[in-house]
Formats: C-alpha cells, sequence, structure tokens
C-alpha cells in the first residue's frame, strides 16, 4: 500500500451521554433523605483538526472506524458520572471534508484549525435535579442522549501558490529541489513522484509555495497513469507553470505537443469538476536546455509560444541556469493573485429567535386517526426516557403537554385513541393519545408509577 493517501472514508461515532441516577439517600435516622441520583457525564465529540505534521491519510484508510468515549452514568450521593473524552483526528492542511453523497461540510485550511465533525450526547439528568415541589422525590432519571453518528469523506487539496504540471520525468523534481529546501525523490523513470512535494521559494519580499504535481500523461482525467488521483491537487494553486521537456527522446513528443496535451488534460479535469482554470496564469518552462540539443529545441519553440501570449523561461536545474528568473517570474504572477483577491469580510453569526406563538414542533396528519410529531425537543424528550419506568412515562406526558402537544393534536382533528407517532419512520415511538386528564392536576403515584397508565 502506498505511503500517501489523499483520500479517505471515516465512519464517525461521537460518544453517548451517561444515564442520569435515580437514588434516595439512606442514613441511619433519616427515612426521607430525599433523592441524590447525579446526573450522567456528555459523551465525548469527534473533532477533526489540522496538524502540521500530518501529511496523509492513510491512517484513516487502514482503521476507518473511530468512535469517542462513552460518559459515565451518575451516582447516588450527589456524585455526576464524568464526561467522555473527546476524540481528536489529525489531518493535513487542506482537508476537504463533505458528506458520504458528496455534499460540502468544511475546508480545513491553516494549522490549528478545527471542526465538531460529531457532537457528544447530553448526559441523563438524575433524580435529585428532576425533583420539584410536586415531585419531591422522583424514582426516575432520564437516559444520557446517543452521540451523533455519520460517514465522511476526506480529500485533501495541496495548498500551493504555484503547481508545477508536466509529462513524467520533465524535470519538475529538479526544480523543487534547486528553487526550494525541498528533497524530493529524483530518479529518471516515469511516475518517481508518487505524492505532491512542497517547496517554498523566496523572491525578495514575496514567499510562496511550489507544488510538483506528479506527472500528467494523455488521458489523465480520465483516470489513466496517476493523473486522475493528483489533479486535484491544482485547484488551489494561482499560477501554473508548465514544465517542458526539451531533451525527451521519445517519439512523437515535444514541447508544443506536451503542451496541448497538459492543456486538453486540465481542461477536462475542470468540466467533470466544474472548477475553472482557464483564469490561471500560465508560464512556460524550456526544461534542461544544458543539453546543446534540447538548447536548440528551446529556441526554436519559445517564439511559437510567445504567439500564445504565454511567458516563456529556458531554465536548467542541473547547471541552474535560468532559476532566478523564474523564481522572480512565479513572485509577480503570486504577487498580483494575492493583490486581487478581494477582503475578507468578517464572520458574523446571525441568531433567528423563533417567532413568538411559534411551536418548537410540527404536527403530520398521516390519515385514518395517525399522527407524526416531528421536532427536536419531542424527539430528545423520547430519547431521554426510561420506557419501562411508568413515573419516567408519565413525565414525558407531562412535559409533551406543556409544549402544546396536547393541543395542536386537538386542532389537527386527533380524537380519542389516536396513534401517535414521534420521532422519524426509522426509530418512531407509537404512543395512543388520550387526551382526558390535564398534566397540572394530574395524580401523582408513589415512585416509580403513574397513575395515569394503570
Amino acid at each position: 500500500m502506498p505511503d500517501f493517501v489523499d483520500e479517505a472514508v471515516l465512519h464517525i461515532k461521537a460518544g453517548d451521554g451517561g444515564h442520569g441516577c435515580a437514588s434516595v439517600h439512606r442514613e441511619k435516622f433519616k427515612p426521607l433523605g430525599g433523592p441524590d441520583g447525579a446526573n450522567g457525564g456528555d459523551g465525548g465529540d469527534v473533532i477533526l483538526e489540522v496538524d502540521p505534521g500530518t501529511v496523509t491519510l492513510l491512517e484513516y484508510q487502514r482503521r476507518p472506524h473511530r468512535k469517542a468515549s462513552n460518559g459515565r452514568p451518575g451516582q447516588g450521593g450527589h456524585r455526576s458520572g464524568a464526561a467522555g473524552e473527546d476524540l481528536v483526528l489529525a489531518v493535513p492542511d487542506g482537508t476537504v471534508v463533505t458528506t458520504a453523497d458528496g455534499e460540502p461540510i468544511a475546508d480545513l485550511v491553516g494549522n490549528g484549525t478545527r471542526l465538531v465533525i460529531a457532537r457528544g450526547g447530553k448526559g441523563g439528568l438524575g433524580n435529585a435535579a428532576l425533583a420539584s415541589p410536586k415531585r419531591k422525590a422522583p424514582g426516575f432519571a432520564l437516559k444520557g442522549e446517543p452521540g451523533e453518528q455519520l460517514d465522511v469523506r476526506l480529500e485533501i487539496k495541496t495548498i500551493a501558490d504555484v503547481g508545477l504540471v508536466g509529462f513524467p520525468s520533465a524535470g519538475k523534481s529538479s526544480l523543487i529541489a534547486a528553487l526550494s529546501a525541498a528533497r524530493p525523490k529524483i530518479a529518471d523513470y516515469p511516475f518517481t513522484t508518487l505524492i505532491p512535494n512542497l517547496g517554498v521559494v523566496e523572491a525578495e519580499a514575496t514567499h510562496f509555495v511550489v507544488a510538483d504535481v506528479p506527472g500528467l500523461i494523455p488521458g489523465a482525467s480520465e483516470g489513466k497513469g496517476l493523473g486522475l488521483a493528483f489533479l486535484r491537487h491544482v485547484e488551489r494553486c494561482s499560477t501554473l507553470v508548465h514544465v517542458l521537456d526539451c531533451a525527451t527522446y521519445e517519439p512523437g513528443r515535444d514541447p508544443i505537443t506536451d503542451l496541448d496535451v497538459l492543456e486538453d488534460e486540465l481542461a477536462t479535469y475542470a468540466e467533470q469538476t466544474e472548477i475553472d482554470l482557464s483564469d490561471r496564469p500560465r508560464i512556460a518552462v524550456l526544461n534542461k536546455v544544458d543539453v546543446p540539443e534540447a538548447r536548440e529545441l528551446a529556441d526554436l519553440v519559445a517564439p511559437m509560444l510567445r504567439e500564445r501570449g504565454m511567458r516563456v523561461l529556458s531554465v536548467s536545474a542541473a547547471s541552474r541556469e535560468g532559476l532566478r528568473e523564474l523564481a522572480f517570474a512565479m513572485g509577480e504572477q503570486v504577487a498580483a493573485a494575492r493583490a486581487a483577491r478581494p477582503t475578507p469580510e468578517p464572520t458574523r453569526v446571525v441568531l433567528h429567535p423563533r417567532e413568538l406563538g411559534e411551536t418548537p414542533f410540527h404536527v403530520v396528519a398521516l390519515g385514518d386517526n395517525t399522527f407524526r410529531i416531528r421536532g427536536d425537543k419531542p424527539e430528545r424528550w423520547v430519547r431521554q426516557t426510561d420506557f419501562s419506568n411508568d413515573e419516567a412515562v408519565g413525565f414525558l406526558a407531562d412535559r409533551l403537554n406543556r409544549l402544546g402537544v396536547e393541543t395542536e393534536l386537538a386542532k389537527a382533528g386527533a380524537t380519542e385513541g389516536a396513534e401517535v407517532h414521534i420521532g422519524s419512520d426509522d426509530d418512531a415511538v407509537v404512543f395512543d393519545w388520550d387526551n382526558t386528564i390535564d398534566a397540572d392536576e394530574a395524580p401523582l403515584g408513589p415512585r416509580g408509577s403513574d397513575s395515569r397508565l394503570g
């Protein structure tokens, strides 16, 4: 398996909240010590964080299932459960996060950037927190909520100002090594570069990052060679440098033909991804002019490239000829691109308060005296309820009534014995509706029971 992996699918599960505790203080000569069950701890979050020491997603391809720890349950004696530990997953700079269906979630750029990708479930309340003047000694506690669970796709898009594109063995890695302190693997055979190499180049006051994109071949945008796997790394580059090999002996190869192939592959990739690359400035680099025949060929094709409106430079990584001019030419393009970027507006958080009288849920009539209730509060309260405890179910009924569920069901046309679903189709809880007792007047039974359910 290669060491560099720039795509991975993660199956993420945040920690579940710990259950609350139902306990009564017991002490000699104090038979009515009162409830002392504590709350459960919150589940741990799953967090993606940009780490400068991480350059590949190989670890997530090997172990795609990741789970944060659960919160601990509460205990008697007012001992709250411990919160679950957050799971922090290190990702490379420039990682794009999308859903399994391709919907964008976040673009993680900049060391230390964090994203809470899955939130842990809230811990359940213990019976001490549920006590009230009416219900002085609750015989139940609330269950912890499950943590969020989802599948996400991670994809690296290299952060670089300049992208060097060209055929295999065109000399891109040699140029990176000559222009910067980067030391990529260099050899005279196709596909030596298996990962995008990055190097920092200085041109007086302008500092910029250059990426050596692995070699392209005809059909790269259709998946041939390594092109399809690495073309995405040119998307963020403000300037593209075509490295044209003037010393190749392969039949049918020359700088003009190579340039046409490269442009065709970039155009095809742009059509597939709907990312416009046509407005990126181009620089044509005629490489390996230290070879006499290559210099003659460079002198011959340079005017043809200039007629196309391209800036042309003849260079040699071996003799370092033309490297200073190349660095300054790239620096000028990068500086111009940075100056043309619009000033980012400050992030504003807009709060949309619920309108007066708006209910935090909605009732949908399913027909045949059957209704579905959807809303964050009702669905969360159902998840927190221990249905093996009658008193807990009665407490849920009180909460739903105070929220206005009974009133809205009556407005929707529900009659005695209506079938009420709370939640989605997959995990709905079904009740038989009986709107005969007002919640405020409901007689409370002994702990652990409720007279309305007898």
